[in-house]
């Protein structure tokens, strides 16, 4: 494959693997934990360097995975005790997030880990950093480890879509047909920090965050029904990924920050034109229904 193309398959991997996560946190009205869990596992990962001293490795994965359900343990713990979802997310996420870079600033040393990195990325070096698998050859090492969470998060969301969706939807009934609602929220939480971390090192934690709510957003925008919304979310994220690098190419910028604009200009066309829930629908049904009571009223009339 082209230097491009694995740039291509990096970022539709991530698209999909966002797209389908951010949907149950967009149903979930957890858009912001995304934001959270992108920022705080900066800590896990630096933690794991500091303990193995390799940047790369299966230790990374479980760092940063630990690092999210502290996020998400906390904010849960916060909100328990009468403080608010949204200050509890803003307390957990920046303490975290500012011990990760106290600790890169002063541990870390040397190595090539920055918060600049963190932030943003740099999907350009993927192609050269590649691992050998058997029956394919060379591949880069994050496309397989995105295409492995892809599977993961599939696995997942097959397996247990009836309890995605009851837990989404209404927890309590959940809780009543005697459905785990606790742990399918720590489950669900794991798959978001793994599918934050495994796009972490290739996109920056920007374009992870555009990633997991713009798409899912959009897709809201379309459709009431949940697998409908998760389709459209993985397809909208990995549309995103297509324009944004045509953007990027044309005007010789950033690709990761011009992959995360086209998600908003994905979804800034799914507000005016969504057919049920766009902009322009709504300012049409008025007229429509005034036109119905009218003719109503001339048949009345007769």
């Amino acid at each position: 494959m082209s230097y491009s193309g694995w740039i291509l398959l990096t970022a539709t991997l991530v698209g999909i693997s966002c797209g389908l996560i951010g949907v149950l946190l967009i149903l979930r009205r957890m858009a912001m934990m995304a934001d959270a869990i992108s920022h705080t596992v900066l800590l896990g990962i630096v933690v794991a360097y500091m303990a193995t001293r390799q940047l790369s490795g299966v230790h990374m994965l479980i760092g940063a995975v630990c690092a999210g359900l502290l996020t998400s343990v906390l904010v849960q713990w916060f909100q328990s005790r009468g403080v608010r979802q949204e200050a509890s997310i803003g307390v957990v996420f920046t303490t975290l997030f500012a011990i990760g870079v106290v600790l890169i600033a002063t541990q870390v040393g040397n190595a090539h880990l920055d918060v600049k990195h963190t932030l943003m990325g740099e999907i350009t070096f993927i192609p050269w950093e590649t691992t050998a698998v058997p029956l394919i050859g060379e591949i880069p090492e994050a496309v397989l480890m995105l295409a492995v969470v892809l599977a993961i998060a599939l696995i997942a969301i097959l397996a247990f879509y009836k309890e995605w969706k009851i837990t989404s939807f209404d927890p309590a009934l959940a809780v009543s047909l005697g459905i785990p609602a606790v742990l399918m929220h720590y489950v669900f939480m794991s798959l978001v920090s793994v599918t934050t971390v495994a796009s972490f090192d290739a996109v920056g934690a920007i374009m992870v965050v555009a990633m997991l709510i713009t798409p899912a957003s959009a897709a809201y925008l379309w459709t009431d029904r949940l697998s409908v919304m998760l389709a459209l979310g993985a397809a909208f994220g990995a549309l995103s990924a297509w324009i944004g690098y045509g953007i990027a190419t044309w005007l010789d910028t950033s690709i990761s920050g011009s992959m995360a604009f086209a998600t908003g200009i994905l979804f800034a066309a799914s507000f005016l034109g969504s057919p049920r829930y766009g902009a322009l629908a709504k300012l049409r049904r008025p007229k429509a229904a005034g036109r119905n009571a009218g003719s109503e009223a001339g048949l009345s009339t007769d």
